[in-house]
């Protein structure tokens, strides 16, 4: 084929209604073009269009919400590989936690990995949130990002107390009769709230369940939805804030 027809070719592709309906912008080689590359991609947009220098300075903010997130996509991949060879079952879930750790391929590694990924990623959020607080980033017009922000500092640590359960080990029932048990003594719905997460009135096949769903599903959805709304509200309020 000659040159002369790959062009041809090319520029049939380039100018047919299926390309233009895909890449509705022109080669961004512009500050238009580049602005309207992003605001007009559905990932793109929820970066800004433009970084302020301080930004971009790693001492400013140590990548910490970006590494917090990284590790909640390792948990979350890490954790699909391990839902295939775990039952939620008390009769089950103590054993299949030493056929992964034995017998499952790259199954120590993984589990590991999760585990380490988990106690990084409370420690990381934290820390994130300390920065936000000493910057100054939660004063007006961030206040509402810094609610959400706690709400994902605390979907963070109740995943990590969720997980806590499965190994259905002796670590693990105790230290979630214990933890339960703190929430009787909350005032006005202690009791009821106790009851709700052990699915009766003390630890059992009910409690695994319900921690299961909500480590597996519950959770991991409503962080997912309230990362995407912090991270639209990095962008709509200016990307990241300027040291007071």
């Amino acid at each position: 084929m000659s040159n002369g027809e790959r062009g041809g070719i090319s520029r049939f592709i380039r100018e047919s209604a299926v390309w233009r309906s895909l890449f509705r912008q022109p080669y961004p080689t512009t500050s238009r073009t580049r602005a309207l590359a992003v605001m007009n991609n559905v990932f793109l947009h929820l970066h800004p269009v433009r970084v302020k220098r301080h930004a971009v300075r790693y001492t400013y903010t140590f990548c910490l919400g970006g590494i917090s997130f990284f590790l909640f996509l390792a948990l979350t991949l890490t954790g699909l590989y391990l839902m295939f060879f775990y039952v939620p079952s008390i009769s089950r879930a103590y054993q299949d936690i030493q056929v992964i750790e034995a017998s499952v391929a790259f199954g120590s590694f993984v589990r590991n990995m999760h585990r380490w990924a988990a106690h990084l990623m409370v420690l990381t959020v934290f820390l994130h949130m300390i920065r936000v607080f000493y910057h100054g980033a939660y004063k007006p017009p961030r206040e509402f990002n810094w609610v959400v922000g706690v709400v994902l500092l605390f979907c963070t640590l109740w995943l990590s107390f969720t997980g806590y359960l499965l190994p259905w080990d002796q670590i693990a029932f105790w230290a979630i009769t214990v933890g339960t048990q703190m929430a009787v003594y909350a005032p006005l719905v202690g009791a009821e709230t106790s009851f709700f997460l052990l699915g009766g009135i003390q630890v059992g096949q009910d409690t695994l369940l319900r921690f299961y769903v909500m480590h597996v599903i519950a959770f991991p959805l409503i962080t997912a939805i309230f990362l995407v709304v912090h991270f639209w509200r990095i962008r709509k309020d200016g990307g990241i804030s300027g040291p007071v």
